[in-house]
């Protein structure tokens, strides 16, 4: 079997990662590549290539043979604190409709700043076209901060996206009227689902999909039970994972493990009748971002659980599961760097987008 991955050390050649020999053998980690410098988001074509967004505000798609091509006809996008270029998603039938999808700060709309978008695209040579925006939050702040930005398709005809609070969380998490602090959910075209929760309420927001959330920065599809599962950015402490339902009310920031960056406190308790409680919450923060559900047979001991990246402390968490409950959890290949992005691959194998070193790929030692 193999074992839990504790430590690492990196071998360095010409300022590239070259390899890296771990503590307890099992693994050995690869360079896909280390050009893409501020990678957000991964996804693959059906040919293989991997799609990589780069939060500076450039989109790739990774060649065969490891060269970066440079996509073009990207929108106008406002690279700021933490906006810029941000997930990409390939549609499940992506071989039959070429549809790919994408996430980013927008300047275009009402007031000054940016906020988050969702738009469409085809890939057609080394460029983007039929680019249609399918929802623009409103309005701009030039707040620099929460934008979420996650994205799944589910295969059934419905696109999944984050936003986050946007740094108001007095205002924008507990209104139907505000976009912001929402998990939303809109038909692969960009339609309204005529059975979303809140569509009938005359001051609601009708692609809102759920409420009550801080800075969804990770977001999934279960395997089995077709549930999208997200975690959360808390302040200081209170980083979540959560299960989304249909008009759930995840309660920030009535309801938080944290406590306010200066360490003190502003939320009223941490769980209330009406009130959606996470299946699991860090308390001190490990900032999370990007999450898989591991699938593959090349990872025996961490199939059916739940891998979670941390850039506050560079490793991944491996959350062991039961059912819907995370029972315990283990810190793996720790000084791996700050994880922005975890993925399966069409390969089976687990690719990390890790910050100032770009994407690298966990490799069972026997494989």
């Amino acid at each position: 079997m193999i074992k839990p991955l504790r430590f690492l050390t990196c071998l360095l050649g010409a300022g590239l990662l070259s390899a890296c020999v771990v503590a307890e053998t099992g693994y050995k980690i690869e360079t896909v590549t280390d050009q893409v410098r501020s990678p957000w988001g991964i996804d693959w074509l059906p040919s293989g290539e991997m799609l990589i967004t780069d939060k500076k505000g450039k989109l790739y798609r990774l060649k065969p043979e490891r060269s970066l091509q440079a996509i073009s006809g990207l929108p106008e996008i406002d690279v700021n604190g933490q906006g810029g270029l941000l997930d990409v998603a390939v549609h499940p039938d992506y071989a039959n409709n070429g549809w790919l999808y994408l996430s980013y700060s927008s300047p275009a709309g009402e007031g000054r700043g940016s906020n988050t978008a969702v738009m469409r695209a085809r890939l057609e040579g080394a460029a983007l076209v039929d680019a249609r925006v399918l929802y623009k939050a409103s309005p701009n702040t030039g707040r620099g901060q929460h934008y979420g930005s996650r994205i799944v398709l589910d295969g059934k005809g419905h696109l999944y996206f984050s936003i986050g609070d946007r740094g108001n969380r007095d205002e924008n998490p507990q209104s139907l009227s505000r976009d912001g602090g929402k998990i939303y959910r809109l038909t692969d075209d960009g339609k309204v689902p005529t059975d979303n929760p809140f569509i009938d309420e005359s001051q609601a927001l009708p692609a809102i999909y759920s409420l009550g959330h801080r800075n969804p920065q990770g977001m999934a599809m279960h395997p089995v039970t077709g549930a999208i599962w997200l975690h959360e950015h808390g302040p200081r402490g209170g980083d979540e994972v959560n299960i989304v339902k249909p008009g759930a009310n995840y309660g920030w920031p009535i309801l938080s493990y944290g406590v306010n960056y200066s360490g003190t406190e502003f939320a009223e308790g941490h769980t209330r009748e009406g009130y959606e409680s996470p299946i699991h919450y860090w308390v001190p923060s490990i900032a999370p971002s990007g999450m898989a559900f591991v699938t593959s047979e090349r990872y025996p001991a961490w199939k059916g659980h739940l891998l979670v990246g941390s850039l506050k402390f560079g490793y991944i968490e491996l959350c062991r599961l039961q059912g819907n409950k995370v029972v315990a959890t283990e810190k793996l290949f720790e000084g791996i760097g700050r994880v922005r992005d975890v993925k399966q691959g069409p390969d089976g194998l687990i690719y990390v987008a890790t910050e100032n070193k770009g994407i690298v790929r966990l490799v069972p030692s026997e494989g």
